[in-house]
């Protein structure tokens, strides 16, 4: 049992124990027994609670000590009631409180007070144990009678005992450990051997889509045969569990360099397809590896996180793969849950930022529009990258309101540099897959536009094809219907995700912009040229304008007009800057060849 569970069983225990003390000395009272006796009764209840306080007191020690003191209370309560029968009721009680403790020496010792009670002390002094004249009579038989309940009632407990074990420590689906199992599992391993131990923990990879793509009913049947290869590819000695969902875990007797040739095996057992729903599959798992050299502990729960945060870093280099743990992982995954939680707060907290990047036609040099990009300002990291921050916010679900925020901030910054210029101001805004998924971003881009009087086709929301990982059919509709109001939609990062010609032909688009890994190469001698050229292509016969990121050069601005590119962004033309404080001050972007450019429609 994990120690935090019999230290929580244990306290309640030792709280009955006390509460026993006080209320056979309140009855003995009520019943005329003098104080003397009283307080005699009180010390024999409290005494053997004193072995739980003694320094280094082991579980055994402790969990004897109370269950003492309870036996010794039930004991004076038959004599305080003069052997009456139904008191001897008590020794059910406490033969089922102390079976709590799930350990052979608490449940001995009751089963051996009972007996002793019973039978030696029920055979020299029947008339203090046993109320009843037959009894007094004949103590031997009624110590039978009494001891064949109480054995009746112990093996009632154990029975009960036996089956919440089977029951409350193994996993249903597939007979292996669960995890209070194997949190004991290892708790006894660390105990009993002071030499390394380790732990891995295995995370399959993907298997939603299994179970959204082929039913539960093959998910589970994908569990029950990952259980059975992982039994086969470890130690007998070696102890398997599944934590839960698609995590399981294996308990190493050696250090990590054993734990990874465990693993290995693992993954080469994996390699092979496995059946599920009468279909073969593919399985890959990540493995993370942790070991009591690196955790500072041989705290069961420090090695299982370990390996967690190990197993989390196989999935970000790719997955399908095995991950030992650094102690430098620990202290990342708190700066990320730190920064996670300072991110929720940044824009109430004022730390949020809107810069804006002008974007250009590249036929006559003059400013297009804007694409506002959020910046976070942090009170003690100072200026956070979009890139080291955007993520956290997505996992967590965070740039949902951010992305609402930066949307009203743009919109309201778009009118007003359309009523103070007296011609329209384009403005884009990135739209998060998360939003599409957990926002009604439909009546949110309603209400902003509505709100600051900004008309809709002034506006560009601009989708990763990350949103492609969704149902294409609910993304198709929401943004067709963003489309209905009269806003522009944009494909952000052409050619890095999951495009295909079947989607570019459904997904309701206005723009595509070129990602700038590909411009960057851009006269290069790669295949970049031709990439582009291609995307440039394709995109005029669907009629969408194209927009490339990341221009820094002359050349790449050449090369792009050269292509019939329509527009571009990147430094060479302006780099993100924040508005400025008076709203008649249009933004100003640095023009290539020295000339001033100024929003323009």
């Amino acid at each position: 049992m994990p120690d935090e569970i019999w230290q929580r069983r244990h306290t309640m225990i030792l709280r009955l124990s006390v509460l026993g003390a006080a209320g056979l000395a309140a009855l003995a009272l009520a019943r005329g027994e003098s104080v003397v006796a009283v307080l005699v009764s009180a010390a024999l209840t409290l005494y053997p609670l004193s072995f739980s306080l003694l320094p280094g007191a082991g579980r055994r020690m402790r969990a004897a000590g109370t269950s003492l003191s309870l036996l010794v209370a039930c004991a004076l309560l038959v004599h305080v009631m003069d052997g009456l029968t139904e008191a001897h009721f008590a020794f059910f009680v406490v033969v089922g409180v102390v079976s709590l403790y799930q350990d052979w020496w608490p449940f001995g010792l009751a089963l051996a007070v009972v007996v002793l009670h019973h039978g030696a002390l029920g055979a020299l002094f029947p008339h203090e144990v046993f109320g009843h004249a037959s009894a007094q009579h004949d103590p031997w038989l009624w110590a039978v009678v009494h001891g064949v309940f109480v054995l009746a009632a112990s093996l009632a407990h154990l029975a009960s005992w036996r089956l919440n074990e089977q029951q409350g420590l193994h996993d249903p689906l597939t007979g292996l450990a669960n995890r209070t199992l194997l949190l004991e599992l290892t708790e006894r391993l660390l105990a009993a051997r002071p030499g390394p131990v380790s732990v891995l923990f295995l995370d399959l990879d993907d298997f939603k889509d299994v179970n959204d793509t082929r039913g539960h009913a093959a998910g589970d049947q994908l569990l029950t045969a990952i259980a059975e290869r992982l039994r086969a590819s470890t130690r007998p000695s070696d102890a398997v569990a599944r934590l839960g969902g698609d995590e399981f875990a294996v308990v190493v007797d050696g250090g990590a360099d054993v734990a990874e040739r465990v693993g290995e095996r693992v993954l080469a057992s994996l390699a092979e397809p496995v059946d599920a729903g009468g279909r073969p599959l593919s399985v890959h798992v990540s493995i993370g590896v942790a070991d009591t050299a690196t955790a500072g502990d041989r705290r069961p729960g420090t090695l299982l996180r370990n390996a967690d945060l190990a197993m989390y870093r196989a999935k970000t280099l790719g997955k399908n793969r095995l991950v030992r743990y650094s102690p430098g992982m620990a202290q990342a995954a708190e700066d990320k849950a730190t920064m996670v939680e300072d991110l929720a707060v940044a824009a109430a907290a004022g730390q949020l930022t809107v810069h804006y990047q002008p974007t250009i036609s590249l036929a006559d040099g003059v400013t297009t529009g804007y694409e506002a990009l959020v910046r976070w300002q942090h009170p003690e990291r100072g200026l956070v990258p979009p890139a080291e921050f955007v993520p956290l916010a997505e996992e967590s679900g965070s740039i949902v309101g951010i992305g609402r925020w930066v949307l009203e901030q743009a919109v309201r910054q778009a009118a007003a540099w359309t009523a103070e210029s007296g011609r329209p101001i384009g403005i884009a805004v990135n739209l998060s897959p998360r939003q599409l998924a957990d926002d009604d971003v439909v009546g949110t881009v309603s209400r902003v536009l509505a709100a600051a009087g900004l008309p809709a086709g002034q506006l560009t929301l601009e989708v990763t094809e990350g949103v492609l990982l969704r149902d294409v059919d609910q993304v198709v509709g929401q943004l067709g219907e963003l489309r209905e109001l009269g806003v522009r939609i944009a494909i952000d990062d052409f050619g890095t995700g999951y495009s295909s010609l079947s989607y570019l032909r459904r997904l309701p688009a206005d723009i595509v912009k070129i990602d700038r890994s590909f411009v960057q190469d851009l006269g290069s001698e790669g295949r970049s040229t031709t990439l582009v050229a291609s995307i440039i292509e394709l995109a005029r016969s669907l009629r969408l304008e194209v927009v490339a990121e990341g221009v820094e050069t002359r050349e790449q601005h050449a090369l792009l007009g050269d292509l019939a590119c329509s527009h571009a962004q990147g430094y060479l033309f302006g780099r993100p800057q924040p508005a400025p404080v008076h709203d008649h001050e249009p933004l100003p972007a640095a023009a290539p060849a020295g000339r001033e450019l100024l929003p323009a429609t």
